[in-house]
Protein backbone atom coordinates (compact mmCIF):
# COMPACT_ATOMS: atom_id res chain seq x y z
CA UNK A 1 0.00 0.00 0.00
CA UNK A 2 3.00 2.32 0.93
CA UNK A 3 3.90 2.13 -2.94
CA UNK A 4 0.65 2.60 -4.26
CA UNK A 5 0.65 5.61 -2.65
CA UNK A 6 3.77 6.69 -3.97
CA UNK A 7 2.25 5.44 -7.46
CA UNK A 8 -0.58 8.15 -7.26
CA UNK A 9 1.56 10.84 -6.77
CA UNK A 10 2.10 13.58 -9.95
CA UNK A 11 4.95 12.86 -11.20
CA UNK A 12 7.55 15.08 -13.99
CA UNK A 13 9.21 18.19 -14.07
CA UNK A 14 7.50 20.10 -12.13
CA UNK A 15 7.34 18.02 -9.35
CA UNK A 16 10.23 17.35 -6.47
CA UNK A 17 10.55 13.81 -5.58
CA UNK A 18 8.41 11.94 -2.87
CA UNK A 19 9.16 12.92 1.03
CA UNK A 20 9.14 9.83 3.14
CA UNK A 21 8.52 10.36 6.54
CA UNK A 22 9.11 7.06 8.41
CA UNK A 23 10.80 6.01 11.78
CA UNK A 24 13.96 4.39 11.77
CA UNK A 25 12.88 0.75 11.60
CA UNK A 26 11.02 1.31 8.38
CA UNK A 27 14.19 2.95 6.63
CA UNK A 28 15.39 0.09 4.85
CA UNK A 29 11.65 -1.37 3.61
CA UNK A 30 10.83 2.10 2.51
CA UNK A 31 14.41 2.53 0.13
CA UNK A 32 13.42 -1.57 -0.84
CA UNK A 33 9.88 -0.55 -1.81
CA UNK A 34 10.98 2.79 -3.48
CA UNK A 35 13.32 0.51 -5.77
CA UNK A 36 15.06 2.87 -8.44
CA UNK A 37 12.82 6.29 -7.69
CA UNK A 38 14.02 9.42 -6.06
CA UNK A 39 12.75 10.16 -2.84
CA UNK A 40 14.06 11.42 0.65
CA UNK A 41 13.37 10.24 3.24
CA UNK A 42 12.65 12.33 6.86
CA UNK A 43 13.32 9.36 9.66
CA UNK A 44 11.36 10.16 12.85
CA UNK A 45 13.59 8.95 16.31
CA UNK A 46 9.87 8.81 17.93
CA UNK A 47 6.43 9.13 17.21
CA UNK A 48 5.16 13.02 18.11
CA UNK A 49 2.30 12.51 15.75
CA UNK A 50 0.96 14.01 12.64
CA UNK A 51 1.72 17.90 13.46
CA UNK A 52 5.25 17.02 13.81
CA UNK A 53 5.80 15.10 11.38
CA UNK A 54 4.32 17.24 8.82
CA UNK A 55 6.49 20.40 10.61
CA UNK A 56 9.81 18.08 9.80
CA UNK A 57 8.67 18.36 6.15
CA UNK A 58 7.89 22.00 6.21
CA UNK A 59 11.06 22.79 7.70
CA UNK A 60 13.04 20.62 4.99
CA UNK A 61 11.95 22.34 1.81
CA UNK A 62 11.61 26.23 0.42
CA UNK A 63 9.41 28.42 1.32
CA UNK A 64 7.18 28.51 -1.93
CA UNK A 65 6.63 24.55 -2.25
CA UNK A 66 3.54 23.36 -1.96
CA UNK A 67 3.29 20.01 -0.13
CA UNK A 68 0.77 17.53 -0.57
CA UNK A 69 0.52 15.28 2.57
CA UNK A 70 -1.05 11.58 1.98
CA UNK A 71 -1.23 8.67 4.72
CA UNK A 72 0.19 5.71 2.81
CA UNK A 73 -3.15 3.27 4.45
CA UNK A 74 -5.43 4.70 2.00
CA UNK A 75 -6.45 3.28 -1.17
CA UNK A 76 -7.79 5.57 -4.11
CA UNK A 77 -9.61 3.45 -6.86
CA UNK A 78 -9.98 6.47 -9.38
CA UNK A 79 -6.66 8.13 -9.77
CA UNK A 80 -7.83 10.36 -12.05
CA UNK A 81 -10.35 11.69 -10.26
CA UNK A 82 -7.77 12.59 -7.10
CA UNK A 83 -5.21 14.28 -9.59
CA UNK A 84 -8.01 16.54 -10.50
CA UNK A 85 -9.39 17.35 -6.55
CA UNK A 86 -5.31 18.25 -6.22
CA UNK A 87 -5.10 20.54 -9.13
CA UNK A 88 -8.30 22.41 -7.47
CA UNK A 89 -6.52 21.96 -4.39
CA UNK A 90 -3.26 23.42 -5.80
CA UNK A 91 -5.30 26.52 -6.83
CA UNK A 92 -6.02 27.33 -3.93
CA UNK A 93 -3.16 26.56 -1.67
CA UNK A 94 -1.44 29.20 -4.19
CA UNK A 95 -3.78 31.36 -2.71
CA UNK A 96 -2.40 30.86 0.60
CA UNK A 97 -5.59 28.31 1.29
CA UNK A 98 -4.88 25.12 3.82
CA UNK A 99 -6.35 22.72 1.99
CA UNK A 100 -7.77 19.47 3.17
CA UNK A 101 -9.65 16.68 1.08
CA UNK A 102 -12.94 15.84 1.61
CA UNK A 103 -14.67 12.60 0.74
CA UNK A 104 -18.05 12.83 -0.78
CA UNK A 105 -19.76 10.22 1.53
CA UNK A 106 -21.99 7.44 0.50
CA UNK A 107 -23.69 6.07 3.84
CA UNK A 108 -23.88 7.61 7.29
CA UNK A 109 -20.48 6.69 8.46
CA UNK A 110 -19.47 7.23 12.05
CA UNK A 111 -16.16 6.01 12.31
CA UNK A 112 -14.78 9.03 10.80
CA UNK A 113 -14.61 12.65 11.11
CA UNK A 114 -16.92 15.22 8.48
CA UNK A 115 -15.96 18.36 7.45
CA UNK A 116 -18.98 21.04 7.15
CA UNK A 117 -18.16 22.87 3.58
CA UNK A 118 -19.00 26.75 4.01
CA UNK A 119 -18.65 29.73 0.86
CA UNK A 120 -17.39 28.33 -2.50
CA UNK A 121 -14.66 29.25 -4.11
CA UNK A 122 -13.15 29.74 -7.42
CA UNK A 123 -12.28 32.24 -9.95
CA UNK A 124 -14.31 32.94 -13.40
CA UNK A 125 -16.81 29.92 -13.42
CA UNK A 126 -14.41 27.46 -11.65
CA UNK A 127 -15.26 25.74 -9.04
CA UNK A 128 -12.15 24.78 -6.50
CA UNK A 129 -13.34 24.15 -3.65
CA UNK A 130 -15.40 25.49 -0.17
CA UNK A 131 -13.98 27.40 3.01
CA UNK A 132 -14.08 25.27 5.97
CA UNK A 133 -17.39 26.14 7.92
CA UNK A 134 -16.15 23.43 10.54
CA UNK A 135 -14.63 20.22 11.69
CA UNK A 136 -17.08 17.75 13.29
CA UNK A 137 -15.71 14.90 15.50
CA UNK A 138 -16.99 11.53 14.74
CA UNK A 139 -20.53 11.57 15.11
CA UNK A 140 -23.52 9.11 16.36
CA UNK A 141 -25.41 7.26 13.85
CA UNK A 142 -28.48 9.87 13.85
CA UNK A 143 -26.16 13.29 13.17
CA UNK A 144 -24.22 10.87 10.59
CA UNK A 145 -27.53 10.01 9.21
CA UNK A 146 -28.60 13.60 9.04
CA UNK A 147 -25.53 15.35 7.51
CA UNK A 148 -25.79 12.65 4.75
CA UNK A 149 -29.19 13.73 4.18
CA UNK A 150 -28.65 17.68 4.50
CA UNK A 151 -25.55 17.54 2.09
CA UNK A 152 -22.62 19.45 2.11
CA UNK A 153 -20.60 17.59 4.43
CA UNK A 154 -17.23 15.52 3.42
CA UNK A 155 -15.67 12.55 5.18
CA UNK A 156 -12.49 14.18 6.68
CA UNK A 157 -9.69 12.09 4.47
CA UNK A 158 -6.28 13.26 6.21
CA UNK A 159 -5.12 14.49 3.20
CA UNK A 160 -4.01 17.61 3.06
CA UNK A 161 -2.34 20.54 0.28
CA UNK A 162 -0.51 23.89 1.13
CA UNK A 163 2.38 25.99 0.26
CA UNK A 164 4.94 25.39 3.29
CA UNK A 165 5.50 28.97 4.26
CA UNK A 166 1.98 28.94 4.61
CA UNK A 167 1.88 26.23 7.13
CA UNK A 168 4.81 27.43 8.91
CA UNK A 169 3.00 30.43 9.62
CA UNK A 170 -0.41 28.95 10.74
CA UNK A 171 2.46 26.89 12.82
CA UNK A 172 4.21 29.58 14.52
CA UNK A 173 1.09 31.12 15.51
CA UNK A 174 -1.03 27.57 16.65
CA UNK A 175 1.62 25.86 17.67
CA UNK A 176 5.00 27.04 17.97
CA UNK A 177 6.42 24.96 20.01
CA UNK A 178 6.02 22.02 17.73
CA UNK A 179 7.27 23.95 15.07
CA UNK A 180 10.11 25.20 16.29
CA UNK A 181 11.19 21.99 17.71
CA UNK A 182 10.73 20.42 14.42
CA UNK A 183 12.54 22.96 12.49
CA UNK A 184 15.87 22.54 15.58
CA UNK A 185 15.67 18.76 14.61
CA UNK A 186 15.85 18.96 10.78
CA UNK A 187 18.63 21.76 11.15
CA UNK A 188 20.81 19.57 14.05
CA UNK A 189 19.97 16.36 11.84
CA UNK A 190 22.33 13.87 10.50
CA UNK A 191 22.19 12.91 6.96
CA UNK A 192 23.24 9.49 5.39
CA UNK A 193 22.20 9.34 1.74
CA UNK A 194 19.16 10.07 1.11
CA UNK A 195 17.61 10.18 4.56
CA UNK A 196 17.87 13.18 6.99
CA UNK A 197 17.99 11.52 10.38
CA UNK A 198 15.60 14.30 12.75
CA UNK A 199 17.85 15.06 16.10
CA UNK A 200 16.04 13.06 18.67
CA UNK A 201 16.73 15.59 21.53
CA UNK A 202 15.65 18.59 19.64
CA UNK A 203 12.30 16.28 18.11
CA UNK A 204 11.44 14.87 21.44
CA UNK A 205 10.47 18.81 22.68
CA UNK A 206 7.89 18.89 20.30
CA UNK A 207 4.61 18.30 21.94
CA UNK A 208 2.06 15.51 20.74
CA UNK A 209 -0.67 16.61 18.93
CA UNK A 210 -2.66 16.12 15.31
CA UNK A 211 -2.49 18.74 12.35
CA UNK A 212 -6.21 18.58 12.73
CA UNK A 213 -6.24 20.00 16.16
CA UNK A 214 -3.04 21.66 16.38
CA UNK A 215 -3.61 24.03 13.14
CA UNK A 216 -6.72 23.19 10.63
CA UNK A 217 -9.09 23.14 13.48
CA UNK A 218 -7.63 26.54 14.06
CA UNK A 219 -6.61 28.69 11.52
CA UNK A 220 -8.99 31.18 9.77
CA UNK A 221 -8.24 30.03 6.10
CA UNK A 222 -8.43 26.39 5.45
CA UNK A 223 -10.55 25.23 2.22
CA UNK A 224 -12.02 21.53 1.50
CA UNK A 225 -11.87 20.25 -2.25
CA UNK A 226 -14.57 17.25 -1.89
CA UNK A 227 -13.84 14.37 -4.16
CA UNK A 228 -15.25 11.54 -5.21
CA UNK A 229 -12.65 8.78 -6.31
CA UNK A 230 -12.91 5.35 -4.36
CA UNK A 231 -11.26 6.37 -1.31
CA UNK A 232 -10.94 3.40 1.52
CA UNK A 233 -9.28 3.92 4.69
CA UNK A 234 -7.23 0.99 5.79
CA UNK A 235 -6.33 2.52 9.02
CA UNK A 236 -9.03 0.15 9.86
CA UNK A 237 -8.77 -3.32 10.40
CA UNK A 238 -12.14 -3.72 9.08
CA UNK A 239 -11.57 -2.44 6.01
CA UNK A 240 -8.62 -4.26 5.62
CA UNK A 241 -10.34 -7.38 5.88
CA UNK A 242 -12.90 -6.12 3.67
CA UNK A 243 -10.39 -5.51 1.22
CA UNK A 244 -8.20 -8.68 1.11
CA UNK A 245 -8.06 -11.73 -0.60
CA UNK A 246 -10.12 -14.26 1.16
CA UNK A 247 -10.51 -17.90 1.64
CA UNK A 248 -14.14 -19.80 1.08
CA UNK A 249 -14.93 -19.02 4.99
CA UNK A 250 -14.15 -15.34 4.61
CA UNK A 251 -10.89 -15.80 6.43
CA UNK A 252 -7.84 -12.79 5.16
CA UNK A 253 -4.99 -14.11 5.84
CA UNK A 254 -0.72 -13.95 5.60
CA UNK A 255 2.02 -15.39 7.13
CA UNK A 256 1.92 -19.36 8.42
CA UNK A 257 -1.36 -19.40 9.49
CA UNK A 258 -3.65 -22.62 10.96
CA UNK A 259 -7.21 -22.26 10.44
CA UNK A 260 -10.05 -24.43 12.03
CA UNK A 261 -13.20 -23.98 12.13
CA UNK A 262 -12.82 -19.91 12.33
CA UNK A 263 -14.63 -17.78 9.76
CA UNK A 264 -14.55 -14.17 8.64
CA UNK A 265 -10.68 -13.62 10.61
CA UNK A 266 -7.92 -11.23 9.42
CA UNK A 267 -4.93 -12.89 10.57
CA UNK A 268 -1.44 -10.99 9.93
CA UNK A 269 1.47 -13.58 11.60
CA UNK A 270 4.20 -11.82 10.86
CA UNK A 271 7.11 -14.18 12.02
CA UNK A 272 5.00 -16.51 14.21
CA UNK A 273 2.92 -19.31 13.87
CA UNK A 274 -0.55 -18.43 14.52
CA UNK A 275 -3.51 -20.69 15.11
CA UNK A 276 -7.20 -19.96 15.02
CA UNK A 277 -10.24 -22.37 16.72
CA UNK A 278 -13.38 -21.70 16.72
CA UNK A 279 -12.72 -17.91 15.94
CA UNK A 280 -15.48 -15.32 13.98
CA UNK A 281 -15.31 -11.81 12.96
CA UNK A 282 -11.72 -11.20 14.79
CA UNK A 283 -8.03 -9.70 13.92
CA UNK A 284 -5.30 -11.03 14.99
CA UNK A 285 -1.86 -8.74 13.98
CA UNK A 286 1.42 -9.58 15.10
CA UNK A 287 3.92 -7.57 15.06
CA UNK A 288 7.26 -8.91 16.48
CA UNK A 289 7.10 -9.32 19.88
CA UNK A 290 3.26 -7.56 19.53
CA UNK A 291 0.24 -9.56 19.58
CA UNK A 292 -3.33 -7.70 19.27
CA UNK A 293 -6.23 -9.49 19.43
CA UNK A 294 -9.40 -7.94 18.79
CA UNK A 295 -13.24 -8.01 16.99
CA UNK A 296 -13.28 -7.00 14.09
CA UNK A 297 -16.13 -4.89 14.38
CA UNK A 298 -14.39 -3.02 17.38
CA UNK A 299 -11.48 -1.74 14.94
CA UNK A 300 -11.51 2.03 16.00
CA UNK A 301 -11.17 0.98 19.05
CA UNK A 302 -7.17 0.15 18.34
CA UNK A 303 -5.85 3.19 19.22
CA UNK A 304 -6.72 1.98 23.02
CA UNK A 305 -3.80 -0.46 22.46
CA UNK A 306 -1.44 2.38 21.25
CA UNK A 307 -2.38 4.85 23.92
CA UNK A 308 -1.46 1.77 26.23
CA UNK A 309 2.04 1.49 24.70
CA UNK A 310 3.21 5.22 24.83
Amino acid sequence: MFRQTVDRTPAGAAFLPPIILCGDGHVAAVRDQMGVREAALLVEPAPRNTAAAIALAVASVDADTLLLVMPSDHVIADVAAFHAAIAKGAHLAQQDWLVTFGITPDRPETGFGYIAGGAALGIDGDHWGFAVDRFIEKPPLADAEAMLAAGGYSWNAGIFLFRAARMRDAMLTHCRAIFEAADRAVAAGMRDGDALYADAIEFGRAPADSIDYAVMEKDGRVAVVPASMGWSDVGSWHTLHALGDKDAAGNAVAGDVFLHDSRGNLVRAGDKRVSIIGMEGVAVIVDGDDILVMPLDRSQDVRLAAKARD
